[in-house]
């Protein structure tokens, strides 16, 4: 966001936008070739074909051209390319021919496996687009948010995202949330007048606004200046880098991937020296050496990792659960706390008014008459508790509703948590009517309504006035106050007119308990997820949600607790507080990026207006498929169900996928760091290379098709039972003590060859070679079922079909190659009969030892 801003200052907005801002609106729509009454479906779609999508470069999708470029232009495949090149040039041919092969191989999977994981995540985000309301034929539609042309009359309200450049045509308490593009946290107020020419930057022009903001509150009606690239983020596209900040996962699999460099870097140019050094063939010794650095690559990681996610994603969405960013799937499953609001998550979100009474508490339909009257002329998004009461049964028999007339409306804001309109009664009074947190009324009142008489507030009264609230409260009511004012009148209100007010009485909502939260909440505390309910609610009515499904509410921060504490105070009490009342926006924020700076995997559940800044701070922000614009746009998960029972299968996939992505960094790792020591001490004593390059790249390529079923592979239940972080000290614990069990069987494979079958001989060169092939494909293809499980593997855990046939073929292939057409262009040997069962002895061994090790790692937690 910081670059984004900063970037917003050195671009320019499009000339199109400056003029619209200074023209009346007749004009505009001449310029624009379109109506107050909208553009035809048919005149749409064609400036659709002809302007392109309403996106800019971030969410342009992935081509197939891109895609392929992106497989031909990695690391590993130049250095192959290179190396076959040279091959081809020095009269090497074999080599050539089979690294040509190993780049075909490796481009077509990572390109085919990573086409089907973009059409399989662009699906998912499809499932979840934003829309935006539009005028087409003179009728009003949702249409997807990409399809919006220049010329469109669009109509917003609160909680929509800005679709586009636009200008405003009308607009009523317009209040727009700019911060991505300015920082400013508080909204800016729109207006439809045209602006004098001059003077102001692009984003202090009050009647227009940009793509990739949202509507706070109020409403308007606004034709679409720019889309695309050529709206005012569209300009800066190209200005900054918009990819999204790396996840602990990303810099997990960077840190892994540099650790493999460095032992490339220390390996290969001591096999080079040494070989060359002790074989007097520095030609073989380079070739040799490149050779190992290609094994030692871990160049199936990017495919597997893809592969990984998109599986996952694609699990998960028939569990109920859209991933619209595939690298947060490791982020949900390695989440240790889980911050939700409390409406429609714990409880039923089927909000009804059941009582509305006066300060003492008495059934009063004055106080009803007053709520319909204020949520019935807001223009703003209608909650939750305003369609309860617009929806209650008495409103549609005997209660009558008087004939107001709407003059001006106050909007909802977070600060205040007051929402006002000013009405004309049939009298032709001016009054105020609020509605809101019945702190904040309180404060505004100085009289007090009862039983047909108008009392002053004072002390004794307000005392009473708290009691019945808290009273109510405390019985698990939501409870709103309502107040009024009458007035002069006058040409519009303000915020600072809701002063002086009469409190009238309260509403108070019910919206009990699911029956599912409470099994949901002990879900996910067996899974190593600790739940805490950030709610804008008081705190008595929260506490009572929170008791009847289980979640401990000893330790409660509220809004005004948050505000009174400094960073480091906040970070010491938000570990034990379950429970934070009484939020606003700002207030949810800090509370997870407190939780993250303590080192948690912090995930945030929200799907209002106000929850957009704590859902961008989390690890991983959840939504709903119901939530407003500005929510989904934020998440990077959406649910389509609003459960915790829903949340609960995502997290499990999320610790499949990065469970099955970590058997891959192992096996790979430890093979290859096992690999090194046998090299270097092979290329010391051997009067010959210990395999040919040619046999390195083929044994490499078996070792890869291999592993290429892993995504498919099933998983313990005791490895999805606790959040998994990417720790690299275990994974170099893991290497540092597995890795030399294989180095100790490749010396035992040394001996046999030397002094079972004489390979130092002169002639038997290729023997050795090709038993050292064998043996290294056999039991590093075998020792994957060790490593894939923390348990006794066939016996307690077995391999999906998948990987078990993968590994077979595998094996089977390569005891076969040294007495196949293709052994003599590989520079293989048949092996003598007394060969295979000391090789079968020593691949049980090293299985039997490598379970050991495993285990005694396992039960010392060092991995």
């Amino acid at each position: 966001m910081a670059q984004l801003r900063k970037a917003a200052g050195s671009i320019q907005v499009s000339p199109e936008l400056v003029a619209a801002s200074v023209s009346e609106i007749a004009p505009l729509l001449n310029t624009l070739q379109t109506t107050s009454s909208g553009l035809s479906q048919a005149e749409a779609e064609q400036r659709l074909r002809l302007l392109g999508p309403n996106a800019v470069g971030a969410e342009r999708g992935h081509t197939r051209l891109r895609m392929l470029g992106k497989a031909l232009l990695n690391p590993l495949v130049i250095l192959l390319t290179v190396l076959a090149g040279l091959s081809a040039f020095t009269g090497d041919l074999r080599a050539a021919v089979v690294m040509g092969l190993m780049v075909v191989l490796g481009v077509g999977l990572r390109f085919v496996q990573e086409a089907r994981a973009d059409t399989a995540a662009a699906k998912l985000r499809a499932m979840i687009s934003v829309t935006a309301t539009v005028l087409r034929d003179g009728e009003a539609r949702e249409i997807p948010l990409i399809q919006v042309v220049p010329g469109d009359v669009v109509q917003l309200a609160a909680g929509d995202m800005i679709p586009a450049d636009v200008r405003l045509m009308a607009c009523k308490d317009l209040f727009v949330i700019q911060a991505s593009l300015t920082g400013e946290s508080l909204p800016a107020e729109k207006f439809e007048h045209a602006e004098v020419s001059g003077g102001r930057t692009p984003l202090e022009l009050r009647n227009v606004c940009f793509l990739g903001t949202s509507v706070g509150s109020g409403a308007a009606t606004a034709v679409v200046a720019a889309t695309g690239k050529a709206t005012y983020l569209g300009s800066m596209a190209s200005a900054i880098d918009t990819a999204s900040p790396p996840t602990s996962f990303d810099k997990g699999v960077a840190r892994f991937t540099w650790l493999m460099i460095r032992f490339i870097a220390v390996m290969v140019p001591l096999v080079f020296v040494i070989n060359g050094l002790t074989k007097h063939d520095w030609h073989q010794a380079f070739f040799f050496a490149m050779a190992v650095a290609v094994g030692l690559t871990p160049e199936m990681l990017p495919m597997i990792v893809t592969v990984c996610l998109s599986k996952g994603a694609l699990a998960m969405s028939k569990k109920r659960v859209i991933v619209k960013r595939l690298n947060s799937i490791q982020n949900l499953g390695a989440m240790d706390i889980l911050c939700t609001d409390k409406t429609g998550t714990l409880t039923m979100d089927q909000v009804v008014l059941k009582l509305h009474l006066d300060a003492h508490l008495d059934e009063d339909d004055g106080v009803l008459v007053l709520a319909y009257t204020n949520s019935h002329f807001q223009t703003g998004l209608k909650n939750v508790l305003d369609r309860a009461v617009l929806s209650h049964h008495e409103l549609h028999g005997e209660l009558g509703i008087p004939d107001f007339r709407k003059l001006d409306e106050i909007p909802f804001d977070f600060q205040r948590k007051i929402m006002s309109v000013v009405v004309e009664t049939p009298e032709h009074t001016v009054r105020l009517i609020a509605k809101g947190a019945c702190e904040e009324i309180f404060q505004r009142c100085v009289l007090c309504e009862l039983g047909g008489s108008t009392l002053p507030l004072d002390q004794s009264l307000r005392a009473q006035v708290h009691a019945a609230y808290e009273k109510l409260s405390n019985d698990g009511f939501r409870v709103l106050a309502l107040a009024y004012r009458d007035m002069e009148r006058k040409p519009a209100f303000a915020k600072e007119d809701e002063t002086g007010l009469t409190l009238r009485g309260f509403i108070a909502f019910l919206d009990p308990p699911k029956e599912t939260t409470a099994p949901a909440i002990k879900a996910l505390e067996a899974l190593g997820v600790s739940l805490k309910v950030l709610t804008g609610d008081n705190e008595m009515v929260s506490r009572k949600i929170c008791r009847d499904v289980g979640v401990p509410t000893e330790h409660v921060l509220t809004g005004p607790d948050i505000e009174a504490l400094d960073e480091a105070g906040l970070a010491a009490r938000v570990e034990e507080a379950t429970l934070f009342a009484r939020l606003s926006p700002a207030h949810k924020q800090r509370v997870i990026q407190a939780l993250r700076a303590r080192g948690h995997v912090v995930g945030f559940m929200g799907d209002g207006i106000n929850d957009a800044p704590a859902l961008r701070a989390a690890d991983v922000g959840v939504s709903v498929d119901t939530a407003v614009d500005i929510a989904k746009e934020a998440a990077d998960v959406v649910l389509l169900e609003k459960s915790l029972m829903v949340l609960e299968q995502g997290v499990l996939e999320g610790r499949k996928v990065f469970a099955n992505i970590l058997k891959y960094v192992r096996m790979g790792a430890s093979s290859n760091f096992g690999n090194m020591f046998s090299v270097l001490g092979a290329s010391i004593f051997l009067p010959f290379v210990p395999m040919l390059p040619i046999q390195v790249l083929v044994n490499n390529l078996l070792y890869d098709f291999s592993q290429v079923p892993i995504p498919t592979d099933e998983v313990d239940a005791e490895q999805l039972a606790k959040p998994r972080p990417w720790a690299l000290d275990r994974i170099t614990r893991f290497i540092l003590l597995i890795g030399p069990c294989s180095s100790l069987f490749d010396y035992a494979t040394f001996g046999i060859m030397i002094y079972v079958f004489n390979c130092l001989a002169p002639g038997k060169a290729s023997l050795f070679q090709t038993g050292w092939f064998v043996e290294s494909i056999l039991t590093q293809t075998l020792i994957i079922h060790v490593i894939r499980t923390n348990k006794v593997p066939v016996f307690q855990s077995r391999a999906s079909w998948p990987l078990f046939l993968m590994t077979t073929v595998v094996m089977v292939f390569g005891m076969w190659l040294p007495f196949s057409p293709m052994a003599g262009a590989l520079g293989m040997v048949a092996l003598p009969p007394l060969y295979w069962p000391l090789l079968a002895g020593m691949s049980l061994g090293y299985v039997l030892l490598t379970q050991v090790v495993k285990t005694l790692l396992h039960r010392k937690a060092w991995i």
